[in-house]
């Protein structure tokens, strides 16, 4: 475009139509378009002269889009509040496009008289704030799995837990906590070495995460050799079958263990305890209850469960350890 091409009339039409926001006026009374820049038809693929009024507009917003955005103007258009909005834009050959509407409300006497604003490609925006957005899934995802076993990590835990824990307070219901420990893992350590254990307690993980089938239960590694299993609505009884199942299971791995002093394959000692929740506990009084069923199991004499809290309701045999 040369000097003489300019309209000398309106010597800012070229700084409008130049940029690659686009430009546009509606006429508030009438809501028919009184200007579009020529750079519509580049982004959308629609002409300038298919924009005649605020209905063509918002027939060309995504539908998923289109009932907010479209009450959004209107309603901050009436009582003369500039605003912006974010939607997908329909194109010409049937796509969409992300871009952002900024809308300056001119008002005269009170009343609204016309909207003036500029329309946005923010498409690449969009697809960043998507590969960000999907990054920081996958961070937050890894940040509660064990690098080690793919499984849950403490953090994990203590996140569901307290979730499970107020739950069941409020439902009245019962959580069971498994504590599990590898047994005599340090000398498996010791005679076979580091890489043998980490491979070990990867093969354990994989045993015992296939003990429970439901949702809500959670497998964790607790920490070293020490795993969680956390059983929401399940009574003493049943938690007892599947950590009897994790005892099984992980025997049953056959890994061997000449520096064990319990057995000549891998094992676990675990502890099991069951609450219903009540003001005066909290989910530690849980874990500090399995924990002790867990100390009693090692000492006596470790590949065993041992187990505290209320049996079922038509048991009236009260706690029980064994």
């Amino acid at each position: 475009m040369s000097y003489d091409d300019i309209d000398k009339d309106n010597p800012y039409k070229i700084l409008l139509e130049s940029t690659k926001a686009i430009p546009w006026q509606i006429n508030w009374e009438t809501k028919q378009f009184e200007y579009i820049g020529p750079q519509i038809e580049k982004l959308l693929g629609w002409p300038r002269e298919s924009w005649a009024t605020a209905q063509d507009w918002i027939d060309r917003i995504h539908p998923d889009e289109r009932a907010d955005t479209a009450n959004l103007c209107i309603t901050q258009s009436e009582h003369g509040i500039d605003h912006e909005a974010d939607y997908r834009a329909l194109t010409a050959d049937g796509g969409y496009v992300w871009v952002r509407d900024v809308v300056h409300v001119l008002r005269e006497n009170g009343k609204t008289k016309a909207l003036v604003g500029f329309i946005f490609d923010i498409s690449e925006r969009k697809k960043m704030e998507d590969v960000l957005r999907n990054l920081n899934q996958q961070l937050e995802s890894l940040s509660f799995h064990d690098a080690l076993t793919s499984i849950a990590n403490r953090r994990q835990y203590d996140k569901a837990m307290d979730a499970e824990w107020h739950r069941a307070l409020r439902n009245q219901t019962p959580v069971s906590l498994v504590i599990m420990d590898v047994d005599h893992f340090k000398q498996f350590n010791d005679h076979y070495g580091h890489v043998a254990g980490d491979r070990c307690l990867r093969q354990v993980a994989e045993a015992l995460n296939g003990v429970s089938k439901r949702s809500s239960d959670l497998l964790a590694r607790y920490g070293g050799e020490e795993f969680v299993l956390m059983l929401p609505n399940t009574d003493r009884d049943a938690a007892l079958a599947l950590a009897q199942k994790c005892c099984q299971l992980v025997k049953e791995l056959r890994v061997p263990h000449a520096a064990s002093a319990t057995a000549d394959v891998i094992t676990i000692s675990a502890g099991l305890a069951t609450m219903i929740p009540n003001d005066h506990t909290d989910a530690d009084s849980l874990f500090s209850a399995a924990d002790k069923m867990l100390y009693l199991a090692k000492q006596n004499g470790r590949n065993r469960v041992e187990y505290a809290g209320p049996r079922r309701q038509h048991d009236n045999q009260g706690q029980s350890g064994a």
